[in-house]
């Protein structure tokens, strides 16, 4: 009877890899995702603000592969969150008047191309020379996104976008302007590029990365060109960047000079590290939810609402240094959610 229906192997392993499947730590993360906008509801909050969080989750996601895979810190990766962003108006507003597939991708494809000059430039220096790099560059965008009027809009940025309807023929009609379409919209969208950095992360070229976090000396002794794998993970984190932007000025109509500021570079590594970015791969997701909704509600009670969010910031870190997953993992509970293992 080999090979026949009677075969336990047969019968069990597609059983199996569907269970496996389903529960699958991404498959979790998208069905918290998708109750989220009805948990905040409930407790006072808001369809935009889970809008928010998603999208500042797939941000955050695509800066720890840089951070936490291969040891850079990119304290300037806001530039590709606003390119993405400045792509997807230039594109809509000049090109294709209205349109929602062709910005996205000229958004996520400007954001990548920048990320491959950078990262080309900067890949050959390590520890502080590279980060203040990072620094210094995206100050550099932010100042051309500022003073380039013509083009970017000055301080008033660029307004007028629309999110279109998405026509599938002979099926149905996407309506991205109603606020819970477009919410599972970008969950979708977050749910393959969550899928695609994970496959990165536990391939040999993710391995790679992991040698070099762990002694960048040693992968060149190994023989591995360190500063290619450096540049293509810089590039990868951009372009996954810039997609998150492009999706934030679908998502708030507009692309403004602010998205490039140092501050969202800031905020994107509060938001890892609060989470425990360097000790899981969701460690990031966990980060932005706690990070956007502390935000709003702090805000909500008073205008110096960023010394109360550092002043947390300090705090947290010095009690759990390892985020949320980290300390999760210290007290013993078990989750498939590590990055390592």
């Amino acid at each position: 009877m080999h090979g026949s229906a009677w075969d336990g192997r047969n019968t069990v392993t597609p059983l199996k890899s569907s269970l496996e499947v389903l529960w699958h730590p991404i498959a979790r993360a998208t069905l918290l995702f998708a109750v989220l906008p009805f948990f905040l509801q409930a407790i006072g909050g808001y369809i935009s603000l889970a809008t928010e969080v998603l999208i500042m989750s797939m941000f955050a996601v695509a800066f720890n592969l840089l951070l936490a895979y291969t040891g850079l810190t990119s304290f300037g990766h806001a530039a590709y969150l606003g390119l993405g962003a400045y792509g997807f108006a230039l594109c809509q507003l000049h090109l294709t008047h209205g349109a929602w597939f062709t910005p996205l991708m000229a958004g996520t494809l400007l954001a990548g191309i920048i990320a491959f000059v950078v990262g080309y430039i900067i890949s050959t220096k390590r520890g502080i020379y590279y980060s203040l790099l990072t620094f210094a560059i995206g100050q550099l965008f932010y100042f051309i996104g500022m003073r380039w009027n013509e083009v970017t809009g000055g301080e008033t940025g660029l307004t007028g976008l629309t999110r279109p309807v998405i026509r599938i023929p002979g099926m149905m009609a996407i309506n991205l302007a109603n606020n819970y379409v477009f919410y599972y919209f970008i969950l979708v969208t977050f749910v393959v590029t969550t899928v695609i950095l994970w496959k990165i992360v536990h391939s040999p070229f993710g391995s790679v990365l992991k040698i070099i976090e762990q002694n960048e000396l040693r992968a060149k002794y190994l023989g591995y060109n360190t500063f290619r794998y450096k540049c293509a993970c810089f590039t990868i984190s951009g372009v996954l960047s810039g997609f998150a932007g492009a999706l934030y000025a679908m998502f708030t109509y507009c692309a403004f000079a602010d998205y490039l500021y140092w501050v969202n570079s800031g905020d994107v590594v509060m938001i890892t590290l609060i989470g425990g970015g360097l000790t899981s791969f969701f460690g990031p997701l966990a980060g932005a939810a706690i990070f956007i909704i502390a935000r709003n509600l702090i805000s909500s009670f008073t205008q110096h609402w960023q010394i109360f969010m550092g002043t947390l910031f300090v705090v947290f870190i010095l009690i759990f240094p390892e985020g949320l997953f980290g300390l999760l993992n210290k007290k013993g509970f078990r989750t498939a959610m590590r990055i390592k293992g």
